[in-house]
């Protein structure tokens, strides 16, 4: 990986049409894994970077990479757009068989081949060896060793045994009893490994004990007391979360459902719960605006009839945000994200402007100058157009930068950019042909009452 990042941030200039110009490289290797990280001069080239740094790392066998431009909300490998889907149960022996099945489904729905990234959290062949020693109880009587005293052998062997503290320097110091072959020690010698036993005879270790080296995972996860294993996966960009989790429940797990093992269950979790509570806690948000909006124009207005005629114009805005997200994948990727979603309640709160400025001074004219339904209505339109397009109009030209000028960082704020310039723009226009005929019809109801 070094090699082939190395004669990029050696270039001297970034040149379009090559490989970009690393600034920024760095590289951590641990015990059984590896991360590195790097950017480039130009922040737009960030994503031509992940396969030179990952097909070094591919190309080895057993060895795999998972890279991806760096989540600004995300705060672990995979980012905020990573699903997870943990299978449960009683034993590591049950689930693994389900986990393997299910790896291979997935990759083969979301291949990598098409940017997708799947993986398994331990890893799925992470068995490493261990040396299980069984001793024999019957030869250590024989021998009159206890099985205290053949342990005690044993961790002399391996790690030391304190055995005393020793004053020095106005401190204790623990006094370690260690072999001196603990230190270049091979698995092959455990057998040849010998000792004195009580008596003065000389045994090796297989006389009194039997080895078996097996492969055990090096990591052991629970989830609620169960052993658990958890598989990755983080889609591409073109594919939304939403349409990630809906291939994931109806293609994948509900079918595999019906075949598990008793006790053995699976749930997806990662950025598909937190999305599902975020959405939840996103609809809450919006009623509790709209809530709030029509308590309080019922008090300035003191009705509770106009106030529901200014918030008809809600819905439109939220179409007219919604189609301009349409609009604008129609050119470029833009998902609805949390924050595009964040735009529909700002707009809960500025659609409203237009519709109370033309409720208020139709109420004016009604109350102040004794016209007639009609010519109130019409007053109040011809009085507040020309403002309404001269506030709706600046604020839509503010909104023109978010939306036209790329640049680093602007999928971030292009989305709700789209969704109140669109719903904005949907409602200014409908509220000239939704709101007289309505103030005409409520109106008139409140006068025959």
């Amino acid at each position: 990986m070094e090699k082939s990042a190395q004669p990029l941030w050696e270039k001297k200039t970034d040149v379009e049409g090559e490989k970009p110009k690393i600034s920024r490289f760095f590289f951590v290797a641990y015990s059984g894994g590896a991360f590195a990280g790097a950017t480039t001069e130009n922040a737009k080239r960030v994503k031509e970077i992940l396969p030179i740094l990952t097909n070094p790392v591919r190309a080895q066998p057993g060895a795999r990479a998972f890279a991806q431009q760096a989540s600004l909300f995300g705060r672990s490998v995979g980012g905020s757009r990573s699903i997870r889907v943990n299978i449960t149960g009683p034993s590591l022996k049950q689930i693994k068989t389900v986990a393997q099945n299910l790896f291979r489904v997935i990759r083969k729905e979301f291949p990598p081949s098409d940017g997708h990234q799947v993986r398994s959290i331990p890893t799925l062949n992470n068995d490493v060896p261990q040396v299980i020693i069984k001793p024999n109880n019957l030869k250590l009587s024989e021998y009159g060793i206890s099985a205290r005293e053949f342990a005690t052998v044993l961790d002399v062997y391996n790690d030391g045994l304190r055995v005393s503290e020793v004053p020095f320097e106005g401190r204790l110091i623990d006094m370690t009893l260690l072999s001196s072959k603990r230190n270049f020690n091979k698995i092959d010698d455990l057998e040849n490994f010998s000792f004195v036993t009580n008596s003065g005879e000389n045994i090796t270790l297989s006389q009194v004990a039997d080895l078996e080296i097996v492969g055990l995972p090096n990591q052991i996860k629970r989830l609620s007391g169960k052993r658990v294993l958890s598989i990755q996966l983080r889609p591409n960009e073109d594919i939304s979360l939403e349409e990630s989790i809906k291939v994931l429940n109806d293609k994948l797990i509900k079918p595999l459902n019906d075949k598990l093992p008793k006790g053995v269950f699976v749930n997806i979790s990662g950025a598909a719960s937190e999305l599902e509570r975020t959405w939840n806690s996103m609809q809450q948000n919006v009623l509790i605006a709209i809530f709030v909006i029509f308590i309080l124009l019922t008090i300035l207005m003191k009705s509770f009839t106009l106030p529901l005629i200014v918030l008809v114009i809600v819905p439109s805005a939220a179409v007219g945000g919604i189609m301009a997200l349409i609009i604008i994948n129609l050119f470029i990727k833009q998902p609805l994200d949390m924050l595009t979603m964040l735009g529909f309640i700002i707009l809960t709160g500025v659609v409203v402007n237009n519709s109370i400025l033309m409720v208020e001074q139709t109420v004016w004219h009604k109350k102040h100058e004794n016209l007639t339904l009609k010519n109130c209505i019409i007053e109040s339109t011809k009085n507040r157009i020309r403002p309404i397009f001269m506030s709706t109009l600046t604020s839509l030209f503010g909104l023109t930068p978010l939306l036209l000028f790329p640049g680093a960082g602007s999928e971030l704020y292009r989305g709700i950019g789209a969704v109140i310039f669109g719903g904005l723009t949907m409602s200014t226009l409908l509220t000239f042909f939704m709101i007289p005929p309505l103030l005409m019809i409520a109106l008139r109801y409140q006068k025959s009452n």
